[in-house]
């Protein structure tokens, strides 16, 4: 039941063909083609739009020949995990993101792809639906939110990664080049248009179980705190506190019990959950040549164990992302987080009899939320590697207590206290109180959110990254500067743009 919007997916019209003449004797009626400005006459052609626009977060894994999973991407320029595979040139550009060194030609230049491929799709809604007359204004007003939102999201990952970018929010013509704005004024945009999808568009603050992977009001507040957090925008962190307790009073959100069980097929979508991008298995038509077809994750299998044997849990994997060993040993014992979320081979193997190969940076510990598990990747139609159906956990309930006890701490006015919102998180792990101080807070997200991408971005926005991210004496010999913050706009890009991208001065 969680996958009914991937279900639309395979039969997007994903393009259309027009042409215009200037005489009325000379307009011809095409017998197979509909015109764009035609075809979005309904609901339901403006909704086959809006699920098209949903579709490139599927591609964050992998689609054009790069692995480029968001958490994955984020996580190996933090601390927490390796690149690991075969040696330091297998997927070289995530090794040189991992050292600081990454080049326009080395670097994820798919996920540019990806991003501008949701904007566009985003920009198709938002620019037709106003010419829709067969369509609720309820309907008007929640499609077009949710495509801004989406924009919004997409714009955000550009925006994080490469800051300096083309912003627009209406389509390219030819020769589709559209001037590079700063930073900050990117911020202004993805804001500004955040801020009008939430107050217009009449989101449900959970969607209902038959549209899980559908924008929630949740999900935006989310999006919106994520941003403002980001760029330290102190003059929206009463409104982003509001959101979160707004969240919270809602009683549509409350913790899991069980912490490893959000990661099984069967914790999908639970009461934590605000947005996941989902992921099917059963009849999953992904594969090789056809990376952006509707179905499973390579993600699982890309992190997966290398020559994994006797394992009654796990299937076999590539060896990426391992689980750095000081990640694991800075939990307490008693915590449910480090098992729940970290596999330790050690221990595993006394229990299980389970062997593997160990691959480059391995050190016995593995992401345990996101390994394939057995079946992931039953009744798959296409390549079985490409069709895992773990869904990713973009946003969690455990974030909203987490920002708002941040928020609080930060001296922003609100109905709750930063102690009891961080204690919430820390019972749930099964550990006592600490005092809630900024620094205690940005620390219990590090452990509530292991390879979930979230601890770079943390320890960019509170300016850590230039004290924790320094050579490591083994792998990363490189330090963190801050201009490091932007990645190198990929050297297509530049070519292509004609001389209107400057470099980022990585």
């Amino acid at each position: 039941m969680k996958k009914y919007i991937l279900i639309l997916i395979s039969c997007i019209l994903l393009g259309m063909t027009g042409t215009s003449c200037t005489t009325d004797f000379l307009d011809v009626e095409s017998p197979d083609k509909v015109f764009v400005d035609e075809y979005y006459n309904s609901d339901e052609r403006i909704f086959e739009a809006l699920v098209a626009a949903y579709d490139p977060l599927k591609w964050f894994d992998y689609a054009w020949g790069q692995y480029t999973h968001i958490g994955l991407v984020s996580d190996v320029m933090a601390d927490d995990v390796y690149v690991g595979g075969a040696d330091e040139n297998d997927c070289i550009y995530l090794h040189r993101m991992s050292n600081y060194n990454a080049l326009p030609t080395s670097v994820v230049s798919d996920l540019w792809t990806t991003f501008y491929s949701g904007i566009n799709r985003s920009n198709v809604v938002v620019e037709n639906i106003e010419n829709v007359t067969d369509i609720s204004n309820e309907n008007k007003a929640l499609y077009t939110a949710e495509a801004k939102i989406l924009r919004s999201f997409y714009y955000t990952w550009l925006w994080k990664l490469w800051g300096n970018i083309p912003y627009y929010e209406q389509n390219l013509s030819f020769p589709y080049i559209h001037e590079q704005s700063a930073a900050d004024d990117v911020y202004n945009g993805i804001i500004t248009s955040l801020e009008d999808a939430i107050d217009n568009g009449g989101l449900p603050m959970r969607t209902t179980a038959q549209w899980y992977g559908r924008v929630s009001k949740a999900m935006a507040y989310m999006l919106y705190t994520e941003v403002v957090m980001y760029q330290q925008d102190e003059s929206r962190y009463s409104k982003a506190l509001s959101y979160m307790e707004e969240i919270i009073a809602s009683g549509s959100y409350d913790l899991v019990d069980d912490f490893a069980s959000i990661w099984e097929e069967a914790g999908e979508w639970n009461t934590e959950s605000i947005f996941e991008i989902n992921y099917v298995s059963t009849a999953g038509k992904r594969a090789w040549d056809n990376a952006t077809g509707a179905g499973g994750s390579v993600y699982p299998k890309f992190i997966g164990i290398n020559n994994l044997g006797s394992s009654p849990d796990y299937e076999g994997g590539w060896g990426f992302e391992p689980v750095r060993v000081e990640t694991y040993e800075m939990y307490d014992e008693a915590d449910e987080r480090r098992d729940g979320g970290i596999l330790n081979f050690a221990d595993y193997t006394v229990s299980t009899g389970a062997t593997y190969t160990g691959r480059y940076q391995d050190t016995g510990y593995f992401l345990r939320k996101y390994l394939p598990r057995v079946g992931g990747n039953a009744g798959h139609a296409a390549d079985a590697d490409m069709n895992y159906n773990n869904n990713f956990r973009v946003y969690r309930y455990a974030e909203t207590l987490l920002y708002a006890s941040e928020l609080l701490a930060r001296g922003v006015s609100g109905k709750g206290t930063a102690q009891n919102y961080l204690n919430e998180v820390r019972d749930r792990a099964g550990l006592g109180s600490i005092p809630a101080t900024v620094d205690n807070i940005i620390q219990e997200r590090r452990l509530e959110f292991v390879g979930e991408g979230k601890r770079y971005w943390d320890l960019v926005r509170t300016g850590k990254a230039t004290t924790v991210l320094v050579p490591d004496g083994q792998y990363r010999t490189n330090s963190w500067t801050p201009n490091k913050k932007y990645l190198p706009i990929p050297q297509n890009e530049i070519d292509a743009a004609q001389g209107t991208l400057t470099q980022n001065n990585y």
